[in-house]
């Protein structure tokens, strides 16, 4: 049956129409106006490498953490001493760039947090301000109200 269908003069005249149709393509590619080519865009991303790029050292200076003072009596607030935030309604509390309302926040800090006063007394705003900082933490330090502080013991 196959061949019946595919005999010579099939094949031929299938042969010289795909011709014909090869030479119809090539003079239409040849005699089309030119334009302008059509260009492809090829974006070029770099692979990654294992090199990682040093980044300058930047410095923050902090108060230095002093030592307990011999005059700090139990009960009393004062450099040396440790306070966990409390009695912010679970709100936490602000700690900020200086002391007053009006500083920037640095973070808030959550309720029960533990710090160490480092500096201090400030009077603003009608508040007694603390600087504190987190042992476990440097980027954690700022100031805050004594009111939203309780004195806790030495860990």
């Amino acid at each position: 049956m196959i061949a019946q269908i595919l005999n010579r003069k099939v094949l031929l005249i299938s042969l010289v129409l795909a011709c014909l149709l090869l030479c119809a393509s090539v003079l239409y590619i040849l005699l089309s106006p030119r334009g302008e080519p059509a260009g492809a865009a090829l974006t070029i991303i770099p692979a990654p490498t294992g090199t990682t790029r040093p980044m300058p050292a930047t410095l923050t200076s902090l108060p230095a953490t002093p030592t307990l003072p011999s005059t700090l009596m139990p009960g009393e607030f004062g450099q040396g001493a440790y306070v966990q935030i409390s009695n912010t309604g679970d709100e936490g509390l602000n700690l900020r760039a200086q002391a007053g309302l009006s500083a920037p926040v640095l973070f808030s800090g959550f309720d029960a947090e533990v710090f160490l006063i480092v500096d201090g007394p400030q009077q603003a705003d009608g508040y007694t301000w603390w600087y504190l900082a987190a042992s476990y933490d440097a980027a954690r330090s700022g100031w805050a109200a004594q009111q939203f502080l309780t004195l806790v013991p030495s860990p």
